[in-house]
């Protein structure tokens, strides 16, 4: 197993010593030049697909559960190749990223924000995806989470694509 690389990144405002504590696993399923994204219709925000931990599941289990919610597929995390921390506020996320393969159809199961979000699964062009989420700084005036969360997705992607 290649080494993972970790990567701390910072909001604006972050607290030193974070009152929570949020970990999560987020899915790389590539298809040729493409990777599969969760996108929220009714908002327009992109993310690479994944979710917090729920009851003691490890973080592959985690990435297992959530992209059979958010994408409807079953899939096998193959190797795990960074982790995130993330320094938001009062919260530290920390996402653990694997790369996937898909090895069969799941149902998507959405929570009621994401029904109300629109989520669906959607096929973008690698340098698609590094050109929405490069944009993370336009949404500095506009959204703070949404700058973030692109920060990290881009983040994520260019540390991929530079395995």
């Amino acid at each position: 197993m290649k080494n993972i690389k970790t990567i701390h990144q910072y909001g604006r405002v972050y607290s030193e010593e974070p009152q929570r504590v949020r970990v999560g696993s987020r899915g790389f399923l590539i298809d040729g030049n493409k990777i599969l994204l969760s996108h929220e219709m009714n908002t327009g925000v992109y993310l690479i697909p994944g979710g917090g931990n729920e009851n003691g599941e490890t973080d592959e289990e985690c990435c297992i559960r959530e992209l059979r919610e958010e994408m409807g597929c079953e899939v096998k995390p193959l190797e795990k190749i960074l982790v995130i921390y993330e320094h938001f506020r009062e919260i530290l996320y920390v996402s653990h990223y694997f790369v996937c393969e898909i090895i069969g159809e799941g149902s998507q199961t959405l929570t009621e924000s994401e029904i109300e979000h629109g989520v669906v699964p959607e096929w973008v062009e690698l340098e698609k995806a590094l050109e929405i989420f490069g944009s993370y700084a336009d949404y500095a005036e506009i959204d703070e989470e949404i700058e973030g969360q692109y920060k990290r997705e881009y983040t994520a992607i260019k540390h991929y694509t530079a395995l």
